[in-house]
């Protein structure tokens, strides 16, 4: 028997009220902190210090492992590729791409190990992006001790510290002098795709979102049933506080979306997903259609059905990439 949909008024309570302009997305921030635990303030910033520890020169592109400090005591690996367009002279855009759940993290989106259909920072840097891969905390080249963080109060979930490590990203990727700081999107899959999302949420330097198998409502993801949400990795605190309960959760995915409004966002949604079902994916898409057509902007908000499962297939792949290049290739 099919889930039955999210009804509008279900909707509507996990929802901020929109004025007639702009989401209120202050008051977004603050529902998705009391599931993630606070955003740290800007006293946390330290220098970015960051460091090359190896270059390799590939067609049409170099190949940098990298690392930045995230705050004190903490750094983030990551690949950066430049294309060899890009000069000071001549700034290219930028894009965050963030890998799905895999140990080698980084290592995907280049092109050094998984499915090819996720190196997508390797197919960006042949457009002519510069691309920034980090590592997730506990991925790849990055060891991080969750726990010890919650006892310092450092964080309440591992959520916010990426959220955190990817706008030091930003940073980054707006530091260097081959790239417009003007012009940066984020792209994830699965993991990435919901990370992507929850970092646009509190940065609004990202202009364009993609998220391929990233989400659905939580009343859809699994019939209701949170607990994947709820590692360390991710945001304990639904548990802990909230029950599992997709009633009690103070944010949802129709609030995330909202947010974004008038930025560029696309969801790739495939069909036969089994982690997000595609109907949850439909139903916040529909509810923020709205504030996007308030404020002008209903060309900004897309969302694509492929027939598949938990995957980026070629013809979505050519439609993000497409999207990304029509709001930053203006």
């Amino acid at each position: 028997m099919p889930r039955p949909l999210l009804g509008l008024a279900l909707a509507l309570a996990l929802a901020p009220s929109l004025s007639a302009e702009e989401p209120d997305r202050a008051a977004i921030r603050k529902k998705m902190e009391q599931a993630m635990g606070p955003l740290p303030g800007a006293d946390r910033k330290v220098p970015l210090d960051a460091k090359i520890d190896g270059e390799e020169k590939l067609d049409g592109y170099v190949r940098l492992k990298v690392s930045f400090a995230a705050e004190k005591g903490d750094r983030v690996p990551a690949y950066l590729l430049i294309p060899n367009t890009a000069t000071k002279d001549k700034k290219v855009p930028a894009v965050l791409c963030l890998h799905q759940t895999i140990a080698i993290g980084k290592g995907e989106p280049v092109g050094l190990g998984g499915k090819e259909s996720l190196h997508y920072a390797l197919h960006l840097v042949r457009r002519g992006y510069a691309c920034l891969a980090p590592d997730y905390p506990s991925f790849g080249d990055y060891k991080y001790d969750f726990k010890a963080a919650f006892k310092r109060g450092d964080y309440q979930s591992g959520t916010m510290k990426a959220v955190w490590n990817n706008m030091r990203a930003v940073d980054y990727l707006q530091s260097l002098p081959e790239v417009d700081g003007e012009r940066i999107a984020v792209i994830g899959h699965s993991l990435g795709g919901h990370n992507a999302m929850f970092t646009a949420a509190f940065d609004e330097r990202l202009k364009v979102v993609v998220s391929c198998c990233g989400f659905c409502s939580f009343a859809k993801y699994y019939g209701g049933k949170l607990g994947g949400w709820t590692s360390d990795r991710y945001m304990p605190r639904i548990a802990s506080e909230y029950g599992n309960d997709p009633k009690k959760v103070p944010f949802d995915f129709t609030d995330v979306v909202t947010s974004f409004a008038p930025r560029a966002f696309l969801a790739v949604a495939p069909e036969r997903d089994d982690n997000f079902a595609v109907e949850g994916v439909r139903d916040v898409m529909a509810f923020a259609a709205p504030a996007y057509k308030a404020l002008d902007a209903a060309d900004n908000l897309k969302a694509i059905y492929p027939n598949a499962g938990h995957d980026f297939p070629a013809d979505a792949r050519k439609t993000a990439y497409e999207f990304i290049d029509a709001k930053l290739k203006k």
